[in-house]
């Protein structure tokens, strides 16, 4: 029998019982472990289209030793303090970062949302009503008939539904592999929008000194129109030379002209890229010749641990696999603990009397007995998605490898092309001063001196196209080796959920 003095401790005893067991059955996680995917097999020691395999070969060279790796500002590599400047204001004022990094924090907030649901719910509503009852319920059963009354009410509700299957533990780590992914996503629209500015620069410095290559020739040109003139003036030319020469100065004007064009788009681009309006902003001529610098790829085996987007791609895969565990988690209980307690009184004066009190607690659960097969297909769709996601994994490792091996190609025969047309370029130039000695003594009619002339111009632009490409190649190795990234600047599960600044998300102006 129990007696009266024991029957608080008794009720204790249960109470204690009760959360150990709570605290026991928290514990448990349904659902598959992760293990991140093994990373692709590499068994060279050197990337396929390094110059490390062409020994032989002109030009172009990676650095040494093979392990090293960029770090830090990457662009600060080609040695341009230009684009140094433009590089460290895109950080800054680049509007698509910026969207990047609001995404990242909106992905941090969403994991501070699905931490909420560890504890209570806890809800105050207070309220006041005055109310009359029918005077003619006298076969009623209400008491009172047409009495006004008077009812002030203070209750304090408590809901709390604690993760017994882990189903709210999954819904965190979802919402932290999320919040990292939108991390290795910054990064890596970081590194575009990088990469984009410095191939713009390069760009826009070969248009310079194309535009500078058409100015010399048009200055050239005109000084053969004046020649050829003077000659048919005097009568020891022909007119049709004086036509060639005319056509041929007209015709290097209007690509001179053309030039301009493509190089403000690239300065617009530039401009749109710092945040800038394009009306307000404008880069000064600067005619220049660039050799692409030797840049350290490290090995391949690094290649996945320094790319964003990789990272991004296998945190996504444990966001799929967190996913499958919230799926598992709906086939179990769903258990909810209530409590309502506060005061209630017809008098305001009495509302908060010890009499006045009201209290119940009681837990309850519900389980779906059948939904047609609903969970189970969700489950399913949850792990195809992982699937699809482990392979979306892969497939953007072997486009990293792709775009390694690529660039480097690129940027190596790019370089030994620009060697080969250097000596074109000169012979060239050496074939036209020749044609015009033959034209000046009388052996050869000015067609030759046109044709001669137009061979020098042709493979001018064309070195200059070659030294544009190398530098946007080696722009594009950069970026393709992951910039001056590598996966331990990625966020930890811990730095992604703790806590923001309330002034952190402030609305902007």
């Amino acid at each position: 029998m129990i007696t009266l003095e024991q029957e608080p401790r008794i009720r204790t005893s249960f109470a204690a019982g009760a959360l150990a067991l709570l605290a026991v059955m928290t514990g448990c996680t349904v659902g598959p472990r992760y293990h991140p995917p093994t990373p692709t097999a590499v068994t060279a020691p050197n990337y396929k289209e390094s110059t490390v395999n062409f020994q032989d070969t002109e030009g172009w060279k990676v650095a040494s030793p093979q392990d090293a790796m960029i770090r830090g500002k990457w662009w600060e590599v080609f040695h341009e303090a230009e684009l140094n400047a433009l590089e460290e204001q895109l950080d800054v004022n680049n509007e698509n970062i910026k969207i990047a990094f609001q995404n990242f924090m909106e992905a941090r907030a969403l994991i501070a949302e699905a931490r909420s649901q560890y504890w209570p719910t806890i809800t105050a509503g207070p309220s006041w009503n005055r109310s009359k009852s029918s005077g003619n319920l006298h076969n009623s059963s209400t008491a009172n008939a047409g009495s006004t009354t008077t009812l002030w009410s203070v209750p304090l509700d408590i809901s709390w539904e604690p993760d017994l299957w882990g189903k709210i533990r999954n819904q965190v780590h979802e919402a932290q592999y999320t919040a990292q992914v939108s991390a290795a996503d910054l990064e890596n629209e970081r590194l575009t929008e990088q990469a984009s500015l410095a191939e713009f620069f390069f760009e826009i410095r070969g248009q310079d000194e194309l535009q500078q290559i058409l100015n010399e020739t048009v200055a050239y040109d005109q000084k053969a129109l004046d020649v050829a003139q003077g000659a048919y003036d005097a009568g020891t030319g022909d007119y049709i030379s004086v036509v060639g020469a005319r056509t041929t100065l007209q015709t290097t004007q209007s690509s001179a002209i053309n030039v301009g064009l493509a190089r403000a788009q690239y300065e617009h681009a530039i401009a749109v890229l710092l945040g800038k309006v394009a009306t307000d902003f404008s880069i000064p001529a600067k005619p220049m010749i660039y050799t692409a610098p030797a840049i350290p790829t490290g090995v391949p085996s690094q290649l996945v641990e320094r790319r964003p987007d990789v990272a991004a791609a296998e945190r996504t895969l444990a966001e799929a696999n967190a996913v499958i565990g919230i799926g598992y988690g709906a086939f179990f209980p769903q258990v909810t603990i209530s409590a309502v307690g506060g005061y209630e009184s017809s008098l305001f004066k009495h509302l908060f009397d010890w009499p006045s009190r009201l209290w119940s607690i009681g837990p309850s659960t519900s389980q779906i007995i059948f939904d047609g097969g609903l969970y189970r297909a969700e489950l399913h769709q949850y792990q195809a998605t992982y699937n699809a996601d482990l392979a979306t994994y892969r497939q953007t490792t072997l486009t990293a490898f792709q775009q390694v091996e690529d660039a480097l190609a690129g940027t190596r025969v790019f370089s030994q092309q620009i060697l080969r047309q250097q000596e074109a370029v000169k012979s060239a130039q050496e074939f036209l001063t020749l044609e015009t000695e033959r034209y000046d003594a009388g052996v050869d009619p000015y067609v030759d001196v046109i044709t001669a002339q137009t061979t020098l111009l042709n493979d001018q632009i064309t070195l200059n196209t070659l030294q544009v490409e190398e530098m946007t190649s080696s722009v594009q190795l950069v970026q393709a080796l992951g910039g001056g990234w590598d996966r331990s600047q990625l966020p930890t599960p811990k730095q992604v959920s703790a806590k923001v600044p309330s002034a952190d998300y402030k609305l902007q102006q």
